[in-house]
């Protein structure tokens, strides 16, 4: 445990800033597998749930939430996956 004043401060802050990421980390995760989920499901709202995805991916990287490369790499496996499966369902309708 800290003993000095500014220690106790900082490891206030620091499990608060902890358990916020936490929480938006996880609040992430669930929205990349919802994206991940319509895009299997092939429902209406995909590219919708693509773009929020990549919305909150991007902000998650400029708060230092996640890697910048990490949040690119996760984008773009979606882009690959949501387009892969628009170009499967015309195919499958014919």
């Amino acid at each position: 445990m800290p003993h000095k004043r500014a220690a106790k401060r900082a490891l206030r802050k620091s499990q608060q800033r902890r358990l916020k990421n936490r929480s938006e980390r996880s609040s992430l995760r669930t929205q990349v597998k919802n994206a991940r989920v319509a895009i299997q499901a092939s429902t209406g709202d995909v590219a919708e749930q693509v773009r929020s995805a990549a919305s909150r991916l991007d902000k998650a990287a400029k708060k230092n939430l996640i890697h910048p490369n990490k949040a690119a790499r996760l984008k773009s496996r979606l882009a690959r996956a949501a387009n892969a499966a628009a170009a499967a369902k015309p195919a499958q309708a014919s």
